[in-house]
Formats: C-alpha cells, sequence, structure tokens
C-alpha cells in the first residue's frame, strides 16, 4: 500500500561555520525556519514539529512564501532527508521532480539524456528505451534529439526535461514547479501530459505558486510557514487562508466552469 506517515518531524540544519553574529543574520534572511542560539553552533531549524498522513489517492498541493520550508518538506517526502527527530515513513516507489535540469548531461545527445533521466527518475534503461519515441513525439526536437545538450536553447532543454518527467509511472510523485521557458502552446501540451502523469501516480504532493495549476493537479493543501504545517485541508480553504482572498477572485469566467467553480460573494462593505 502507498502511504507517507510522519509524525513529529524535524529537520534541522548545523552551520558549523558560522562564527560570527553578522554570518547568523544573513543566514536568517535567506533561510526559512528559525535559527537556534542555545548551542556554540547555530542550528537552522527547517522543518518544526510537521505530522501528515497520506493515502493512495491524495493530491495535495503545498504552498508558503519562499523560505517557508515547502523544499526542505519535499526533500524529506522523497527520503533525500531524514528528521533529526521524529519519524517518517514512506512505502512506495517514488519520483522526485525538484529541478528539470537534474540529471542531464550537456555533452551527450538528447537520446542518450533521456535514458540517464529516467534511471534518475528510478525507470530502468529499457523502459525508458521503449519510451524514446513517444517522448521524441512530444518534444517536437526532431533531429536535435541526436545532438550534444550543450546546442538546445533553454526552452528545447525544458522539452525534452518535461517528456522524460511526463513518461515515467512513479507510485509517488514528489514535484515542484518548474515550468517557465516554453511557448505557450507548448505548455498547455505540457499540463495535459502532467495530469495523464498525476492519474497514474498514487499520491502527488506539488509545490506551485500557480493557483490554476494547483487546482488542475490537486484537491487539498498544505501551507507551510517558517518550517511549521500551519494549515491542511482543501485546496480553495487552504489558498483563501494564505492569501486572505478566494483564489478564484480574480480568474476569469472561462476558468471557474472549467474548474465547476462558483467564487464566494464577498462582503466589502457595499462598496
Amino acid at each position: 500500500m502507498v502511504s507517507i506517515d510522519v509524525h513529529n518531524a524535524f529537520v534541522d540544519f548545523p552551520i558549523f561555520d558560522a562564527k560570527t553574529r553578522s554570518m547568523k543574520k544573513k543566514v536568517l534572511g535567506k533561510v526559512g525556519g528559525k535559527i537556534g542560539t542555545d548551542t556554540k553552533v547555530p542550528i537552522i531549524e527547517a522543518l518544526h514539529d510537521v505530522t501528515l498522513t497520506l493515502r493512495e489517492g491524495d493530491r495535495v498541493g503545498l504552498v508558503g512564501h519562499n523560505g517557508a520550508g515547502k523544499s526542505t518538506l519535499l526533500r524529506l517526502l522523497a527520503g533525500i532527508y531524514e528528521p533529526t527527530r521524529g519519524s517518517a515513513r514512506i512505502h512506495g516507489k517514488i519520483a522526485p521532480v525538484f529541478d528539470l535540469g537534474i540529471g542531464m548531461d550537456p555533452e551527450i545527445s538528447g537520446v542518450e539524456n533521456i535514458i540517464i533521466r529516467g534511471l534518475f527518475l528510478g525507470m530502468s534503461a529499457k523502459e525508458m528505451e521503449k519510451r524514446v519515441d513517444d517522448i521524441a513525439e512530444f518534444t517536437e526536437l526532431g533531429d536535435y534529439l541526436q545532438m550534444p545538450l550543450r546546442t538546445y536553447s533553454t526552452g528545447m532543454r525544458v522539452r525534452l526535461a518535461l517528456g522524460v518527467v511526463t513518461s515515467i509511472d512513479p507510485e509517488i510523485l514528489i514535484l515542484d514547479e518548474g515550468i517557465g521557458a516554453v511557448d505557450a502552446a507548448f505548455l498547455n501540451k505540457a499540463r495535459d501530459r502532467l495530469k495523464d502523469l498525476v492519474k497514474r501516480s498514487g499520491i502527488l504532493v506539488f509545490a506551485s505558486h500557480s493557483d490554476e495549476f494547483l487546482f488542475e493537479l490537486c484537491d487539498s493543501a498544505i501551507w507551510m510557514d517558517e518550517g511549521h504545517l500551519k494549515q491542511q485541508g482543501s485546496l480553495r480553504d487552504v489558498l483563501t487562508s494564505y492569501k486572505g482572498r478566494d483564489p478564484f477572485e480574480n480568474m476569469s469566467q472561462e476558468t471557474l466552469e472549467r474548474f465547476g467553480i462558483e467564487p464566494v460573494a464577498t462582503t466589502n462593505g457595499g462598496e
């Protein structure tokens, strides 16, 4: 059974070379969580007492400002970080997708990168070889797939990475938004494949700043703030609390109809 069980988990990072208060201030300004000062070595408390349970079929969006602990939580759920206190038990084949460029070699061809990137995501070489034609058709890169990756533009690299990512079959998909350097038409095409990927996944945890993208892929959400799990619940409720407004307030009527959503009536004193 695919599952994630996190109980009273903390993730701490000691800063062994931070010898001055000015160093502590610099770190505090860039990293989420809090810095403990009761020891000689400053400690960044990146996650604080996080408890959550996810089961097969869960589609969870992860929201919060930059530095709130989202990336640390994703890496904990992916098994990259272990809790310094508490526990994290993950059962299932995990596909962590934090950076679309990870596992790509600029000196080898696009086809060779398809195989290597697939291996990085937990697939076998034979499994990826069977997917090459499908990925080639999706990326529309043609003969460029036989050329070194260093000859690709940024948009072409994103196309290739998306083609690989959306071809895998994970039980647990840990996804950090990294889409942007592609044209609008291709992005719509990529979203369709991402939806299919999510359908094939047992559990999805997706960190994103895009309300629309979250609603396309998720039905519940977690709000992280300074390393704490501040709220967990329905996607709309969590986004409303996080942003202080209904997330559909500024969306077009077409988008509202696509999601089958009626906007919440606002009260502003009749203005």
